[in-house]
């Protein structure tokens, strides 16, 4: 069989002919309803693309190497959330050191809502997005739960493009950088990289923020909380809670996902841990409270100098 030399997007993030698989997986991995095929000659590939061929055998499966795929009935379900109190003159502008930041995320199984959050200063609202994905996929792994069929539901179109869109792959194949130049965030995309790899069955979803998802409405509601919490010249906690739900069917809660109203849960055992130190911290708050926040990419970096 003759080797496939130009493959063709027809439908995709950018339609075109590309000379290697790599390049048509980066314009349609994620991509709903994506069609594309490979051909030996630049002739049939043009007749393609232009709706001149019909295709009868398209390339192999897109895999994205990041291992994630559509679960089809999800055994757990996780939001995850993260926002900040910028006080600079205008909206958006520049994040001030003593401004509050916090993350936070819901983990919902059949028996069990765990819940996590913690704060940080100076930092970014998109920043805490991925500390509250981070967060939540290292207590996944920590469960054992990497195997189970995982629905992610967020408001963060910047966490979820750099997912699905293939972007992570893209900056990992250029150094963590980007065309462009310099990668905000590279060693916590790093992390996320390496945690994703070891999930079998994720599946993401967006949902509109402060609109009427009651998980989505929950998180933000934590993540406040901590930033009410949040006193300079104070340790910030990073808090873990486990609360024993009563027996329903499996997974019930997953049909209520999007409920415009949320069914408070009955609980039985609440457990909650405190990762904060005893002693105040110092001047320099928001090295300290980065310090607090990144645990999980040190022990990642770790991991990584030993292999």
């Amino acid at each position: 069989m003759a080797k496939k030399q130009f493959y063709v997007v027809r439908a995709g993030y950018k339609t075109g002919i590309y000379q290697t698989w790599a390049a048509c997986q980066q314009q349609i991995n994620g991509y709903s309803g994506a069609q594309y095929k490979g051909f030996v000659t630049r002739a049939e590939a043009e007749a393609y693309l232009h709706g001149q061929a019909t295709p009868t055998k398209s390339v192999k499966a897109v895999k994205t190497s990041l291992k994630v795929s559509a679960a089809k009935k999800s055994e757990i379900t996780v939001y995850t959330d993260g926002g900040n109190r910028n006080t600079g003159n205008v909206q958006g502008g520049q994040v001030r050191s003593t401004d509050k930041s916090a993350w936070a995320y819901q983990i919902q199984t059949a028996d069990e809502q765990l819940t996590g959050t913690g704060g940080e200063w100076g930092a970014t609202n998109n920043r805490m997005e991925i500390m509250a994905l981070l967060q939540a996929l290292d207590r996944l792994t920590k469960l054992n739960k990497t195997t189970a069929t995982i629905l992610v539901i967020m408001d963060s179109k910047y966490v979820l493009d750099a997912i699905q869109k293939g972007w992570l792959t893209s900056w990992r194949q250029h150094g963590w950088r980007r065309a462009k130049g310099e990668l905000i965030n590279a060693e916590l995309w790093q992390a996320v990289y390496q945690q994703l790899q070891t999930f079998k069955h994720l599946e993401f979803k967006w949902v509109k923020g402060h609109a009427n998802t009651s998980g989505n409405n929950a998180v933000d509601q934590l993540l406040n909380t901590t930033m009410d919490q949040m006193k300079a010249g104070q340790p910030i906690s990073v808090q873990n809670a486990t609360v024993k739900l009563t027996p329903t069917s499996p997974n019930d809660g997953q049909g209520d996902l999007l409920a415009k109203t949320a069914t408070p849960a009955k609980s039985s055992r609440i457990t909650t841990k405190s990762a904060a130190a005893s002693h105040p911290v110092n001047d320099q708050q928001k090295q300290q409270s980065v310090s607090a926040m990144t645990t999980i990419v040190d022990n990642w970096k770790a991991d990584q100098t030993e292999k």
